[in-house]
């Protein structure tokens, strides 16, 4: 099922981590052992979630690598749908297939 305008994980991880539990986005970087500016991009919607801060923020916040990285998918898709005219795009018909 299509999510309606899917948070980006960065407003996930303000939303649900940071601002609740009091963490500024420079902790949560130290905890991470990244920058804190590569955080911050992420933080700020700038990046998304790679591979391997997927696996760095399930190890730092809990969840799986998998599920952090399957919310920037939704988002990423949900983005291109807005965004990607497909008018002129149409199916092939394959014989074989």
């Amino acid at each position: 099922m299509a999510m309606h305008n899917p948070p980006h994980p960065g407003a996930f991880i303000q939303n649900v981590y940071l601002e609740p539990n009091e963490i500024s986005g420079r902790e949560l970087a130290l905890k991470l052992g990244v920058a804190p500016s590569t955080l911050n991009r992420v933080l700020n919607e700038a990046s998304g979630i790679s591979p391997e801060m997927a696996l760095r923020l399930s190890k730092v916040l809990g969840r799986s690598p998998e599920s952090w990285l399957m919310m920037q998918d939704h988002y990423n898709l949900w983005e291109a749908k807005q965004n990607v005219d497909l008018k002129k795009i149409h199916k092939i018909e394959f014989k074989c297939a």
